[in-house]
């Protein structure tokens, strides 16, 4: 090879060594980094607290928003939290020996928004009679449920519900199984299988509950009963929720089946920013969903709270502004005062929206667990709850007609209608959903006559419950109503019916139906909490007692005005 090469090849060594020298030499100074810095980690290591299983710090994970106890009045006042009556049958027989101390308080509102009524519940066993009508009502249920699915029908065997009669089956199936027409392995079955088929639902949009299903195939349809979704209803979801907490609370190994339920559905658009409940309905000319806010004075505010038992905040919804009074018999009906030419939505005043609030939640808050019976924390939902009875009262009285207004279904066209204490102006109006003015269609509603007897113990009340307490069919339940006009029975059969009839027995036996939560931490708050799904659907987290919902009527009333 040519001298002049020699040099070339001498270069490439010598790179090549020095190469392996820095690799060295960087290599070494890595390790040299790397000791010096865990001999300072090390040399620390006394301000270190390491965190051992069983040790005094495992109490840290608590400190997680998800894993906070929900503050309720038990928790937060140091009172003591109420307790889940024992059913019917397992009840001694001096049970309800001890005197009755809910007359002897002085009438008004306290300083928190509490409110004594005047008048007291009926408490006691129940009668034959009643017992009668129990499982009367409750056959409605043992003959309409569908094997398939669980769903329960809600008119007699037109295979169709809604979110709101399956909270009235499950009402149906709480005092069934509370008052021994049925033993626990039947009453699991039926929740069991019911709450597995509402998981199972297709939801509308993939937000929440369509508005109707099928009950024999679980299947969206519209109000014909044919495929198709037609949006989500606030305020049946709302009352559905109230006897989701009602189950949980109750009953805690349905617990966990309970929250997978409420944790597949998407609330971001059911409740606005201001505290409003919105429904959606489906435009029929682009497809698009349109959200509308939904409801009025009394359903409103139940709904409300149903949506506040499980953390949500839906504070304009709860509140009774805006409402006006008209004056029936010399009492102050209220009613809500939007108007209908406005917002395109009907005011009417009926009875049951109470009577699901006194029967279910005792005209209480959402965070009340431990208020006595006497007291009602949530007020002006007690004093206006009186009025309507008051003014139903007064109209038999002053006209001889027995009066238990509320909406119901009848027979034919126009198979349903609203029949108001006060609508579009004028009193105990009888109104078809379109508006037509029925007076033919007026009635004396099951439902209503016997939750007023429950909440009410008066001679008005006991005049009432003689009219409906037999008017059944023994192969399907109790009657919707007697006409008011002498036509005889309203001759249908509901779910809605039935389970505000059963309820009611079960309060007069056991009080207030919403009972405590006893646990401590619930799926329903500690799950996703490592995804940002909880953000995304609007999952709360454990209401604290700045979440309270107040018990005010106004936006300009404040805590200190009583």
């Amino acid at each position: 090879m040519p001298e002049k090469n020699r040099p070339k090849r001498r270069s490439a060594l010598f790179g090549a060594l020095l190469l392996s020298g820095l690799t060295l030499l960087l290599g070494g100074a890595a390790y040299s980094v790397s000791v010096t810095a865990r001999s300072i980690f090390l040399a620390q290591e006394d301000e270190i607290i390491p965190i051992f299983a069983g040790g005094d710090l495992d109490d840290i994970p608590a400190l997680m928003r998800g894993n906070l106890p929900v503050a309720t009045t038990s928790l937060i006042r140091g009172e003591a939290a109420r307790t889940k009556p024992p059913r019917m049958c397992e009840m001694p027989e001096d049970y309800f020996d001890t005197p009755n101390d809910l007359t002897d308080r002085p009438q008004g509102y306290d300083a928190r928004g509490a409110y004594v009524r005047r008048y007291a519940p009926r408490r006691g066993f129940l009668s034959e009679r009643e017992l009668r009508a129990a499982r009367v009502a409750w056959h409605y249920f043992e003959k309409f449920t569908q094997e398939t699915t669980g769903l329960a029908n809600s008119v007699g065997n037109y295979p169709s519900t809604t979110l709101w009669d399956t909270a009235s089956y499950i009402a149906g199936a709480v005092a069934a199984y509370e008052l021994c027409l049925i033993e626990k392995p039947e009453f699991d079955r039926r929740m069991t299988q019911l709450l597995t088929t509402v998981k199972g639902l297709e939801l509308f949009r993939k937000e929440l509950p369509n508005k109707v299903y099928h009950t024999k195939t679980g299947a969206k349809v519209d109000y014909t009963n044919k495929p198709g979704e037609i949006g989500f209803s606030a305020l049946d979801i709302g009352r559905f929720l109230v006897w989701m907490r009602i189950i949980k609370n109750r009953y805690p190994y349905l617990g966990n089946t309970v929250d997978s339920v409420l944790l597949k559905w998407d609330f971001s658009n059911v409740i606005d920013s201001e505290g409003l409940l919105m429904g959606s309905y489906v435009d029929k000319e682009t497809g698009e969903t349109v959200y509308v806010q939904e409801g009025r004075l009394g359903y409103e505010e139940y709904a409300a709270k149903g949506f506040a038992l499980w953390g949500f905040r839906p504070l304009l919804a709860h509140r009774a502004e805006p409402f006006l009074t008209a004056s029936i018999y010399g009492v102050q009906v209220p009613y809500d005062g939007r108007d209908p030419r406005i917002f395109h939505s009907q005011n009417y005043v009926v009875t049951e929206s109470y009577l699901q609030d006194g029967l279910e939640l005792g005209f209480d808050m959402p965070h009340d667990d431990s208020s006595p019976d006497w007291l009602h924390s949530d007020g002006w939902r007690a004093e206006f709850a009186d009025r309507i009875y008051q003014v139903q009262e007064n109209r038999w009285r002053h006209t001889g007609f027995m009066t238990a207004r509320s909406e119901h279904n009848v027979k034919g066209p126009p198979y349903f209608t609203y029949d108001t204490i006060f609508s579009d102006g004028y009193p105990w109006n009888t109104v078809t959903p379109r508006g037509d003015y029925v007076p033919d269609h007026a009635a004396v509603a099951s439902k209503a006559a016997l939750g007023l007897w429950a909440l009410w113990d008066t001679d008005y009340t006991d005049v009432l419950y003689d009219a409906i307490i037999e008017l059944y069919d023994p192969e399907n339940g109790m009657f919707e109503g007697l006409y008011e006009r002498g036509q005889g029975r309203v001759a249908i059969f509901t779910a809605n019916n039935n389970g505000i009839i059963l309820t009611s027995l079960l309060h007069k036996v056991q009080g207030k139906i919403l009972t405590p939560f006893a646990g401590d931490t619930e799926v329903w708050y500690t799950a996703f909490r490592d995804q940002d799904i909880r953000e995304r659907r609007n999952y709360p987290d454990p209401p604290q007692e700045e979440d309270w919902l107040p018990a005010l009527r106004h936006s300009v009333q404040l805590r200190e005005d009583f």
